[in-house]
């Protein structure tokens, strides 16, 4: 479980998160969902113990992620919104370092290396250096990294960007299977029908602050809108007058 209590970040003047709470439960797809500069990348870097709140905090399964940050990100897999690959190495030497940096090594890491360069459509690219790769190569191999080591909470930034139609529904399916297996999964995305089409859970946010929270459903009996891209759309405006509550327990 991810736990995001009062967080506030700022830098300089600006206002990154501002009192920012978010519940992502075990086995739930939770989506944050918000447009540019809402505070979701500021907060996943808290959440995997990049940055320190100026005030709130983050847990990962109960450990905090400032006080107990390597615990944390143990427990902890992340696809980054940069994906910051090394030219020099292979798809599967990126695989295998990170796997070492979480303590893993020998036959065990090998096969789990092997069974994520076969799930995620890797076979032709996977003995190849990272310079000159595709987007999409890039977010496998990232992707790769960070559920090498099998953890129970994953945070996804744009799990599918750069893919094509047929990879972009692959993923989507190992994560409902995550999913289903009883991990964590806390997700953003720009691309509407890919929230509608995973997320158990959504909570909007904007200017650093959660304006509503709730599953689809409920969230489109609060709105009055049967899409969730107009969902959105109501939630941000509030010259349509439709007076939503903040959210606040989720």
């Amino acid at each position: 479980m991810i736990e995001v209590h009062d967080l506030a970040k700022a830098f300089g003047r600006v206002q990154a998160v501002d009192g920012l709470s978010v519940l992502a439960r075990d086995g739930e797809i939770t989506g944050l969902i918000g447009p540019n500069g809402a505070g979701k990348t500021t907060t996943f870097r808290v959440i995997y113990g990049l940055l320190k709140p100026d005030r709130g905090h983050a847990q990962v399964d109960g450990l905090d992620t400032t006080e107990q940050r390597i615990e944390a990100q143990r427990r902890l897999g992340v696809l980054p919104d940069v994906r910051g690959l090394y030219p020099r190495l292979t798809a599967r030497e990126h695989i295998r370092y990170y796997g070492n940096l979480h303590g893993l090594s020998g036959p065990a890491l090998e096969a789990r290396i092997e069974e994520l360069v076969q799930r995620l459509g890797m076979a032709e690219f996977a003995d190849r250096r990272a310079k000159g790769f595709s987007r999409g190569q890039e977010l496998k191999v990232a992707l790769g990294r960070a559920l090498v080591h099998a953890p129970h909470n994953i945070i996804l930034d744009e799990p599918t960007n750069g893919l094509d139609v047929v990879s972009s529904r692959a993923v989507r399916q190992l994560i409902r299977e995550m999913r289903d297996a009883g991990h964590c999964i806390l997700l953003s995305s720009h691309i509407m029908a890919e929230v509608q089409a995973l997320c158990d859970r959504l909570i909007i946010i904007s200017h650093g602050r959660s304006l509503i929270s709730g599953t689809p459903d409920e969230l489109r009996a609060l709105t009055g809108a049967e899409d969730l891209e107009d969902v959105f759309v109501q939630a941000l405006n509030p010259s349509l007058g439709l007076g939503l509550p903040r959210a606040a327990a989720l």
